[in-house]
This record gives C-alpha cells, structure tokens and sequence, in this order.
C-alpha cells in the first residue's frame, strides 16, 4: 500500500486449483467508498482476464478463478460484493456454481455470462435467481453498470440485515374462526378505504395520498386482521380488487393530481385482473404507486419480472414498503427495481434518540438514492422525528404529525 493510493489486490488463477496475486494502483479520488470486491469465474483465461482490466478501471477489487470449485474455495474464505460467473463450464457449469454458492451466501448478486445466449438458458437464468444474464463479449459500460448496480444492492441488503438485528423479527398473525366466512362478508360488504398524506415537506406540498383499508366488523379489528382472514379463507383476490375498486372511485375528486399508494399483497400480483386495461385503477394508472410489502416472499410469483414489466407499460410505478422490517435480502430490490422506497415506521420511532438507527436510516436514504429511488419515511409522529429525516435526505414524510388516515382528502398544515 503506497501514501496516497489504494492498492486494489487481483487474485488471478493461471489453473484451476492455483491462485497468484498482483496489485493495480487506483488514484485518491477514487477511495471514497469502499472498493467493490469482485469475483470472476471462467474457465477461458483471456477472458476473464478481459474482464477484469475492464474492472480494475472502476473502485474495485477483482479475484479470478478458473474453474467452479476454484470459486467455491474463494467464497468460502472471503467475501464477494459481486460475483461474475461464466455458464458453460466443465465439472461446474454457472448453474450448478450458483446452487453452491447460495449455500455458503444467500445474498450475493450472480451475475451469469455466455457467449451462446439461448432462450433456454435466459429463462432457467431468471428461474435459479442470477441477478443478470449477459451476453459475452460485454460491452465495458454494461459491464461496470451491472456491477456497480449489483453491489449496491448487496450493500442495501446488509444494511436491512443490520435493520433487523435492531428491530427484532416479527412473526405473522394467527387468530380464530368459527363463523369467519359469513363474517369476512360482512366486512367486505362494509370495507372502506382512508387516506393519509404523503408530503413533500421542503417544498411544503402533499405529494400523495396512501390508500388504507378500514373495516367496521368489530371480528375484524385492524387491517392485519382482515388480511389474515382473507388469507385463511384463500379470498384474498376479493380483497384486493374491493380495495382497489374503492380506491379508484375516490381518485376523481382529488385536486391537483396527487400520487395514490396502493397497498398489494405478493399474490395480488397472480391476480390477473391486476393487469387488465378493465381494472378500476387502470385510467389512474400514472397517478398510482403500487406498494409490495418487504414483510413478505415474492418467491411465490414466478413470472414476476414479466408482471412488473407489463404493469409499468401501462403506467403504474411501483415502491417496496416496510424497507428494514422485512426479508433482509435484495430479491424485491432485483426484481421489483422500484421507483419509491417506503422505511418501516419501526426504524424512525424514536430516532432523534438513537445513534443507530440514524446511521442505518443514512444509509438505506444514500443507497436507494444512489439507485434512483425516491424515499418516503413512514409514521412520522414528532417534530424531532420529522427535522432528523429531512437532514438525513428523505424525500417524503407520512404519519401523523401531518395527518391521521381520513376518509377523502384529509388536509395538511404546513
């Protein structure tokens, strides 16, 4: 290490078993962030000896090797942000590579190569969770893109694991039932949806309005209750589109074209009246945010790239709610790449008092903004908690200093 410099180490594997180590130098005005720490698997030397030169250009540490369990070895003794895989390799090809790797580290993004791109393989790329799949040679741009895109997620889910440890996980609801059907009829027949404001506070304006379920079957006490409910009785298609329909029927009378969050179970996104140009958000649909919850797996949605996609071409915008209290990885970040992300209200109670969460709060604001995403911080409740996040760098604030949930519009004293 010289004064002044970074000495970025290249691990380069000449055999399959065999690891040999240089250094590159990168300039001071390069050191603001921690380097990217890059792993590159290929079994053709003077490609992935192309790769790398191209790495070694960016913020990063690159270590190659020339075979799967070369790779293995590499995983199991050091930590990768990113790891670049070839897939047509003997003894290990990049599938199998990534099964194995899962098993030591969840999180790490994979980003699988070929130079024989096929259908076949694209799809079963996206099936087996590989963060990206690239056609060789890569163009150097798209190459530092997906790796500087990759690490930042992979630094995103290690600040939401910290974000856990803090809170503490909490388990799903389970409650009775006896006579649970006729009285989830009773509430759906009765459901209504209140509206909270989400405000830009530097620029003293609502920005939104959340779209929020109420019932007045006292069976059915708070919303977690109604989706429990609706899960148990697997109604839960004829909850969503009762809440959306409500919702729409309410966007009309707004003035001034606010934006509308709309709340979506994981297995809305199954519900194919979701994507119909029929449904009742449908001609709001550059109005509306539709927000999936962090506190729940999208593993169940298999085509959820494709689902995302067409609901974007028709207009929708869509944000991950509940950032920091849900599943710690960077799947709903990789698969959803959402426009607005929404902090669990459990990481700003209290955080004018708390050190850590100030610092992890910073992080998730500088990571989603970095990424592209809008940060709204929810559940606002005191001045100290609203002047911490707007010098922390949210972009929204919701909760009820500014409003409590009301029926259409509630307003707002700035």
């Amino acid at each position: 290490m010289t004064v002044g410099s970074l000495a970025v180490a290249s691990r380069v594997s000449d055999s399959p078993g065999e690891v040999v180590q240089r250094t590159t130098e990168v300039p001071d005005s390069e050191t603001h962030s921690r380097a990217i720490r890059v792993l590159i698997v290929d079994d053709d030397r003077e490609t992935a000896r192309a790769l790398e030169r191209t790495l070694l250009q960016m913020n990063t540490q690159v270590a190659v090797a020339c075979s799967g369990p070369a790779a293995l070895k590499a995983v199991e003794q050091g930590r990768f942000d990113v790891i670049l895989s070839d897939i047509g390799m003997p003894d290990m090809d990049g599938f199998d590579l990534l099964h194995a790797i899962r098993r030591i580290d969840g999180q790490v993004p994979i980003v699988l190569l070929t130079g024989e791109p096929t259908v076949s393989t694209a799809a079963r790329a996206l099936e087996v969770g590989a963060f990206r799949y690239v056609t060789k040679p890569v163009e150097p741009k798209e190459l530092n893109s997906v790796v500087e895109k990759a690490a930042r997620l992979y630094r995103m889910a290690q600040v939401k694991q910290q974000a856990a440890q803090l809170l503490g996980q909490e388990s799903p609801m389970g409650t009775d039932h006896d006579s649970l059907n006729r009285s989830f009829d009773r509430c759906l027949e009765s459901l209504w949806v209140a509206f909270q404001p989400i405000v830009d506070w530097n620029g003293k304006r609502i920005f939104g309005f959340e779209s929020l379920m109420r019932s007045r079957v006292a069976e059915f006490p708070h919303p977690g209750a109604v989706l429990d409910a609706a899960e148990r009785l697997g109604r839960l298609d004829e909850l969503g589109r009762t809440i959306r329909k409500l919702t729409a029927s309410s966007i009309p009378s707004a003035t001034n074209s606010p934006a509308f969050f709309v709340n979506l179970h994981v297995r809305d996104l199954l519900d194919p009246t979701l994507l119909s140009d029929d449904s009742p958000l449908a001609p709001f649909s550059h109005q509306i945010v539709l927000e999936v919850t962090e506190r729940a797996s999208l593993a169940e949605v298999p085509d959820l790239r494709q689902r995302i996609a067409q609901l974007r071409e028709m207009g929708f915008r869509i944000a991950v709610d509940d950032l920091g209290a849900g599943y710690a990885g960077l799947t709903s970040f990789a698969l959803l790449e959402p426009e607005f992300v929404k902090l669990d209200m459990s990481l700003i109670r209290d955080i004018e008092k708390s050190p850590t969460k100030r610092k992890v709060v910073k992080s998730m604001v500088n990571l989603s903004q970095d990424m592209g995403m809008l940060v709204v911080g929810e559940g606002v409740e005191t001045i100290a908690e609203r002047d911490v996040l707007v010098e922390l760098g949210c972009d929204f604030l919701q909760g009820y200093l500014f409003a409590k949930p009301a029926v259409a519009f509630p307003e707002v004293t700035f």
